[in-house]
């Protein structure tokens, strides 16, 4: 089976500018599934740049109409259910009867719930002291940065997305390192159906612990603990 391994980025399925990938496994026998790119500091830069550039337009446009992109998206994604369940099976090790049945239709229907909801403007206006008026002004803020967990990584992507864009935002998504590989085949699909370039980006990296430490030098807590010993 062919796997989507690129960045996607303003639009495009690209390498990572240092060409670092990331081996994906599967949890059945830890065979080796694909060599996803690896987002580093410049890709993650490039990424920024192209949703920030996407956003004026993105915002402007109608809620109605980033509305109807995310039903086409949610029906792109019923059509390549057993694609999609596959995938998610053999990267996550969930039965297939649960990623046909449960992850990838859910998936479509929260997508289809914010592509309904976006052009339903509500709120309310608070009560305040005569002569004056208090209103509630809903507005995008901006490009949203987002992070998928390892474990329903399909469903977790349209729960992050589909809220996002539908209020206007742009997105950066990152997939756990273990599970990236249906979050790509999302992405497929976003092209797919239309989202302008920039909209959504989706950019697999790996976590790195904050700062290095010398081996000769204990950590933190240790430093700690020892300083208060002596004490």
């Amino acid at each position: 089976m062919e796997f989507q391994t690129q960045l996607f980025i303003d639009g495009e399925f690209v390498d990572a500018i240092q060409r670092a990938t990331i081996e994906v496994l599967n949890p059945h026998d830890n065979s080796k599934l694909a060599d996803v790119a690896e987002a580093r500091a410049d890709d993650i830069d490039r990424a920024v740049a192209a949703a920030w550039k996407a956003f004026p337009a993105w915002r402007a446009t109608a809620a109605a109409d980033r509305g109807r992109l995310l039903l086409k998206l949610a029906d792109a994604i019923e059509a390549h259910t057993d694609e999609l369940a596959r995938i998610e099976s053999l990267d996550t090790g969930h039965p297939i009867r649960d990623t046909r049945g449960l992850d990838v239709p859910r998936t479509a229907a929260t997508f289809r719930y914010f592509g309904g909801m976006a052009d339903k403007l509500q709120g309310s206006v608070v009560p305040v002291e005569q002569g004056f008026l208090n209103y509630v002004l809903r507005e995008p803020v901006g490009v949203v940065g987002q992070i998928v967990p390892w474990n329903f990584p399909v469903m977790f992507t349209s729960w992050k997305m589909g809220p996002a864009l539908a209020a206007g935002n742009c997105v950066i998504l990152k997939p756990a390192e273990l599970t990236p590989l249906s979050s790509l085949k999302i992405a497929e699909l976003i092209r797919e159906v239309g989202f302008p370039p920039g909209v959504v980006n989706i950019v697999p990296s790996i976590r790195k612990s904050p700062r290095s430490r010398s081996p000769d030098r204990p950590p933190p807590a240790a430093r700690s603990c020892r300083h208060r010993r002596e004490t």
